[in-house]
């Protein structure tokens, strides 16, 4: 039997057994396609390995310019304020200008949902 069929198998169940209860409740809870969309967007917003490095740069801190992120991602300052223009769509970091520089911060949903995605031992200079 080929491995793939072999891990199908094993991840689904091979008969009907519905807690017709207890999956019956869940779905009256479960999140809306509403609710849902948003958060996968901020979610989603960590998945691009730039900007998790810029998100948990920026957690190390209070704020910081588009050039000390730049400096410290080693990438170009366009790449990097591409980046943090979808983590401030996303609602996980905010921006304020400061004469001729931008200042970025991360928003508390931001530094929560980083908290969740890096691992407690794990150190953004890693």
């Amino acid at each position: 039997m080929p491995v793939s069929l072999i891990a199908v198998a094993e991840d689904r169940c091979e008969l009907l057994c519905l807690d017709l209860a207890k999956a019956e409740t869940l779905r009256e809870k479960r999140l809306s396609s509403e609710a849902a969309a948003p958060a996968a967007r901020r979610a989603g917003a960590l998945s691009d390995p730039t900007r998790l490095m810029l998100a948990a740069a920026l957690a190390e801190t209070d704020e910081l310019c588009v050039c000390d992120l730049s400096w410290i991602a080693e990438r170009a300052e366009n790449l990097v304020s591409h980046h943090l223009r979808q983590l401030r769509a996303a609602g996980l970091a905010t921006s304020r200008r400061e004469g001729k520089m931008v200042l970025y911060s991360l928003t508390p949903v931001g530094r929560a949902l980083l908290g969740v995605v890096l691992a407690p031992d794990t150190h953004w200079a890693r």
